[in-house]
């Protein structure tokens, strides 16, 4: 049953739709809509929701362990997270490993020198909500709640259009 739920964005992308994990239409993800509601837990045992980081611009990034496009952009995002933190950025990575991974995901922060928010989504509901396919997976999300900017696949620390994006998230003018 799992399995069909994931695939019915990819159907409904197929046929120029979204069906929501619960078989109901829904608009697409995309620059202007609204943030779906999502929550997972830290490494530590807090819920993190992203209603409760609304009043900030958040960058979102799906991620995994095992992912190698993931653990090549990673430094990027820290650097990002050390750059921007003091304008209010959240960074917030969600890892999709599996429960029995835990330690990997502990092992792959320490690694990196990870410091930004890490949650863990181990039920891959974040791959649901945010009609992902592949990964990495990278959102801008306005203070306001709405997604200014995404990404389906790594960014790479030239993309133009990324730094324009973050850039004027992070001055406030994209609100």
């Amino acid at each position: 049953m799992r399995r069909l739920r994931s695939l019915a964005p990819l159907v409904a992308a197929l046929l120029g739709g979204c069906v929501a994990g619960d078989g109901t239409a829904r608009a697409r993800l995309d620059p202007g809509s609204p943030v779906p509601d999502f929550q997972a837990v830290t490494l530590a045992g807090d819920t993190v929701s992203l209603e409760g980081l609304r009043g900030s611009p958040v960058l979102l990034n799906l991620w995994a362990t095992w992912c190698a496009p993931c653990r090549k952009e990673t430094p990027f995002l820290q650097s990002l997270y050390e750059r921007y933190a003091d304008a209010g950025l959240e960074v917030v990575g969600v890892s999709v490993d599996s429960r029995g991974a835990r330690k990997d995901v502990e092992g792959f922060v320490e690694e990196f020198g990870v410091t930004y928010r890490i949650l863990h989504d181990p039920a891959m509901l974040s791959m649901d909500v945010f009609e992902v396919l592949g990964l990495p997976a990278t959102y801008l999300i306005a203070p306001d709640g709405t997604i200014r900017w995404k990404r389906l696949g790594p960014i790479d620390e030239s993309d133009r259009s990324f730094e324009e994006a973050l850039t004027t998230l992070v001055s406030g003018t994209g609100q």
